[in-house]
């Protein structure tokens, strides 16, 4: 069973907030000739603020924020913020990989920016409404 994707649209002034938030103002989030020098092809979101959008579909998905019991991903490619208004997309999509007796829903999940895959062995587990 697939689950409906959801789209999430990344700008720079969103990065700008998630570094406020999480302390993390590495120019690689923010300057495009850091970035660059550094061999990125530009600026990226953090890596944290990609999972918690992914997360955030998860949680979407169950329900409830704590119906999540576990969420395992890899990073794979950056996701690439352009400096414009119309910032990138993220499409999160999830199959259904295993219910559990116990009520446990097991979910195979994937983040897709610019037609490429930057999470790979994404996993979550969620309590099954019951």
């Amino acid at each position: 069973m697939e689950l409906p994707t959801r789209t999430f649209r990344v700008t720079r002034a969103d990065l700008v907030r998630y570094a406020g938030a999480s302390g993390d103002f590495n120019p690689i989030h923010w300057s495009d000739r850091t970035a660059t020098k550094v061999g990125l092809p530009g600026v990226i979101a953090h890596g944290m603020f990609t999972m918690a959008l992914v997360g955030r579909a998860v949680a979407e998905w169950a329900g409830a924020p704590d119906a999540i019991v576990d969420y395992n991903v890899r990073f794979t490619r950056p996701v690439v913020v352009l400096d414009d208004d119309e910032g990138t997309e993220i499409e999160v999509s999830a199959k259904v990989r295993e219910v559990t007796e116990d009520g446990l829903t097991r979910l195979d999940v994937t983040a897709v920016c610019g037609g490429e895959k930057v999470l790979s062995q994404a996993r979550a587990t969620v309590r099954t409404a019951r």
